[in-house]
């Protein structure tokens, strides 16, 4: 059985601190067996800003037509959703927050058509990883990208109790992260994790 794995990387600074650290991830997840992993780098796609037409409320679909139509079903085809951003200004960067309010088509599939997300059988078996780096170290660099982000995975259908989160702060210069201290680690450690808890909801 194929655990699907789709990976955002957001900022707009490619290979940076919060990639690489994605990139950990991954690493530690497709060293496992039967894993597929699909990354997409934000600043290579075309995604557009939510309009707040609402449309999506009747037609159940975006009339936006741009690579949000090929993300719209690898995000329902996922098993586990992976988000890398950095931290701007104490929030998501803009490319991250684009691609959360552009999942306003699920929101509006889920609250306001009643329609389901996933088929039944997938439901609760998602798992979503939040990837974060901050060049500040303050205690709540990461607060405010935190709703955000449990609003992107609760409308796509991943419960609360199934997010995992790996934030590092103090890592601002590009390539900062590879001195950190345990952060390799602690991603090889979740890629691993993640794997092992998706086998389990998959045998329940």
């Amino acid at each position: 059985m194929v655990i699907r794995v789709l990976a955002f990387a957001t900022s707009p600074r490619r290979h940076g601190n919060s990639e690489t650290l994605l990139d950990w991830v991954l690493e530690a997840m497709a060293a496992e067996e039967n894993v597929s992993i699909d990354k997409i780098a934000l600043t290579d796609v075309e995604i557009n800003p939510c309009r707040g037409c609402n449309a999506c409320e009747t037609l159940n679909r975006c009339v936006q037509r741009d690579y949000m139509d090929v993300v719209h079903d690898r995000i329902i085809e996922a098993d586990c959703i992976a988000l890398a951003s950095p931290i701007y200004c104490m929030g998501l960067a803009a490319q991250a927050k684009v691609l959360v309010d552009r999942a306003q088509v699920f929101r509006s599939r889920k609250f306001v058509l009643k329609l389901p997300v996933v088929p039944p059988e997938r439901k609760g078996r998602r798992i979503g990883i939040f990837l974060s780096t901050a060049g500040q170290t303050r205690d709540d660099v990461f607060d405010a990208a935190i709703p955000a982000v449990r609003c992107f995975f609760n409308v796509i259908d991943v419960r609360n109790r199934e997010i995992r989160y790996l934030m590092v702060n103090g890592v601002d210069e590009k390539g900062a992260i590879d001195r950190h201290p345990t952060a390799r680690e602690d991603a090889h450690k979740l890629g691993g994790e993640v794997v092992a808890r998706l086998r389990e909801l998959k045998a329940e």
